[in-house]
């Protein structure tokens, strides 16, 4: 099955020009025109990714995005001006997986959600991936689950593949570049601001799960290490 996309943007000219092209490349597409109306579809249609703008009637994107990742974790690329920095940088901080500044390439953007939605689904373990035990943190790549003293950690694709990646390399410093070279793949080209953020998230997770103890190092200037 192909996999639905929710456009929300009050703008008809984006949105006929997105529309017609990700149905091209097969994908099914839902349409928003404002922020309620988006959250309104996201939960009913229950999506696989959203192209979210931030500049909405009713209720803005960043709203949208903090209610969304609240209840669950779908896919989220946000669509911002090109003078809008600050609120690329705080949705990310809420959970979008990438951003795409206005006006944009139609074949970038297919790119990055064929990309995003590559990075929010389970891949099969590698033959030999090793399971990484590192003091009570258990993360095991065959059956995609992590663990903090036998407990399971709710974690989305993207926040198992980073952990995986720190902890394979507990002890050690990883650039942003690293990380990105190993959870994103090499054909992500965007803001390495998305690493911080995410880093951010799991950090959070992770200090729920161990009684506020911070098990990510910031190593300023270099990068982030994992230390159990």
């Amino acid at each position: 099955m192909s996999a639905r996309i929710l456009i929300v943007d009050d703008e008809p000219p984006i949105v006929d020009m997105l529309a017609y092209n990700l149905k091209r490349a097969n994908y099914e597409v839902l349409i928003a025109r404002d922020g309620q109306q988006a959250l309104d579809k996201a939960r009913r249609e229950q999506p696989d990714l959203i192209i979210l703008d931030l500049m909405l009637p009713r209720l803005d994107g960043l709203e949208v995005c903090r209610a969304l990742r609240r209840e669950r974790d779908v896919p989220i690329i946000m669509l911002t001006a090109r003078d809008s920095e600050v609120d690329r940088v705080v949705g990310l901080e809420l959970g979008a997986d990438d951003y795409v500044v206005k006006p944009f390439s139609v074949r970038e953007l297919v790119a990055r959600v064929k990309n995003v939605l590559r990075r929010a689904t389970p891949q099969p373990a590698e033959a030999g991936q090793p399971v990484a035990q590192v003091g009570a943190l258990r993360v095991d790549p065959a059956s995609y689950e992590a663990q903090w003293q036998g407990q399971p950690l709710e974690l989305t694709a993207q926040d198992f593949d980073l952990l995986y990646t720190l902890a394979r390399h507990a002890g050690q410093v990883l650039s942003r570049e690293q990380l990105v070279e190993q959870v994103w793949g090499y054909d992500y080209y965007g803001d390495l601001r998305v690493v911080d953020a995410a880093v951010k998230r799991l950090r959070a997770k992770l200090r729920q799960a161990a009684s506020d103890e911070d098990l990510i190092t910031t190593i300023r200037g270099v990068g982030y290490k994992l230390v159990v």
